[in-house]
């Protein structure tokens, strides 16, 4: 009778405590990864751009415009992917602040998007005119990583 007692306690405390564990289980890992992707491409036409800025790689005016380009789908796409059951999991890098401060956050991406635009826009021909149109997307690729990225 013990052992059937003893059974029927675990069984209904695993019962009680198992909507306890429902939050922790709902979180949207493909946004997660939407947003993990898309930052990746960011960082890969960065990383591109910065072969340029540093003398690494032969300025190309038709790969600069392909790097702002591919930046600028990215950015759309990164920002569509910050629903409120992805603030953990899947080692994110995303702050708190963004759903704390869900205004500002949006504006440093209409910035950065607005940026992306003006570059592509300015259709750079010289280095020295990348440099200036990629200084500006940079700018806000670093304001936004100081506040809304957990390192």
């Amino acid at each position: 009778m013990k052992t059937r007692t003893f059974g029927l306690a675990a069984l209904l405390l695993t019962a009680a405590t198992l909507p306890l564990a429902v939050p922790a289980l709902a979180q949207n890992i493909d946004a997660i990864k939407a947003r993990q992707t898309a930052m990746k491409t960011i960082g890969k036409s960065a990383k591109a751009a910065g072969g340029y800025l540093k003398g690494e790689t032969e300025f190309d005016a038709t790969k600069a415009a392909e790097l702002f380009a591919t930046m600028k789908a990215s950015a759309v796409t990164f920002g569509q992917n910050f629903p409120e059951d992805s603030k953990t999991g899947n080692d994110t890098e995303a702050s708190p602040a963004i759903w704390a401060k869900p205004a500002e956050f949006k504006a440093h991406l209409a910035d950065f998007e607005s940026d992306l635009d003006a570059a592509i826009a300015a259709k750079p021909a010289s280095l020295d005119a990348f440099k200036a149109s990629f200084g500006e997307v940079g700018k806000n690729c670093k304001a936004c990583h100081q506040e809304f990225r957990v390192d």
